[in-house]
């Protein structure tokens, strides 16, 4: 599948309702895609979020707006989305260093955002600490038990991960041997959209089990359907897993003419895994047709 055609689509959406209120769900589904699904492709391959992207084409809408003096700024401002002149003449003057009056008075149409400009970190990490090409497996069904919560990831504008994933990990530590008939080996992230049309997504840090019976106060059941999967190797910190996760989404996925199935993406947490290490190893793995 060529997920550039699908953005594409998104995108081309995007254009053609800039002087309307633009759900982001409705941008996916132009696209064939989840929200959660889009949202995460259009991260990576941009490095901003959707929500962020559509408002700064919104703004660079009322720019040929601003060149008719026919059209009133206040009616503009309403176009572009915000609510007051005063708010619109704040959010154009951080992004084009002018106010709306004095861009109208200079007549500029040489004014642009900002090209976008690889990060070089990621650069260096795709080079060196991913393995370009995955592992491809069918993966049998697998019942796991652990702690559940639910976070907005780095593509989403409600980015909580720090506040969500961390205190969860610190918890499963010290409750993890509350879990009975666990299959030995690794401990698993489980990453599972909620609803197509919504970026909030599960997130459980769990154990596999033979089977689940009794389970201790505060523990969540998740089963994981066979599905075929592509597994990844990320090397560094925990903290550094997104930019393998955007290579894995921007690059691999796109290039692949793979489909991601819409099931949980698994974070693998085996004997190779050192928090505090830069040489740790974490496996990710994303269900593939």
């Amino acid at each position: 599948m060529n997920y550039l055609i699908e953005v594409q689509r998104g995108i081309d959406y995007i254009e053609s309702n800039l002087d309307f209120d633009i759900s982001l769900s409705q941008v996916a589904k132009s696209a064939n895609l989840s929200q959660w699904h889009f949202q995460r492709i259009f991260k990576a391959l941009t490095n901003e979020t959707l929500k962020t992207y559509i408002r700064s084409r919104r703004l660079a809408n009322a720019l040929d707006k601003l060149l008719d003096k026919n059209q009133k700024i206040i009616d503009i401002a309403f176009s572009a989305g915000y609510e007051s002149q005063e708010s619109f003449t704040r959010a154009f003057k951080n992004t084009y260093a002018v106010t709306p009056n004095q861009y109208r008075s200079l007549g500029n149409r040489n004014l642009f955002l900002k090209k976008l400009e690889f990060d070089q970190n990621y650069l260096e990490h795709i080079h060196n600490n991913i393995t370009l090409e995955p592992i491809i497996y069918q993966q049998a069904a697998m019942t796991m038990v652990g702690l559940k919560t639910c976070f907005y990831s780095v593509d989403s504008e409600k980015n909580n991960i720090a506040e969500k994933l961390p205190p969860l990990w610190e918890s499963f530590s010290n409750t993890e041997s509350d879990i009975r008939h666990t299959i030995a080996g690794n401990a698993y992230g489980v990453i599972h959209q909620i609803q197509s049309d919504s970026a909030l997504l599960d997130y459980y840090a769990a154990y596999e089990v033979k089977h689940a019976e009794k389970l201790a106060k505060g523990m969540a059941l998740i089963e994981i359907p066979s599905s075929m999967y592509a597994r990844f190797s990320h090397r560094g910190l925990a903290t550094e897993l997104d930019n393998t996760v955007n290579y894995i989404y921007a690059s691999w996925l796109l290039s692949s003419g793979k489909k991601h199935t819409g099931g949980p993406d698994l974070e693998i947490y085996g004997p190779e895994f050192n928090p505090d290490s830069e040489e740790s190893v974490i496996g990710y793995a994303i269900p593939i047709q």
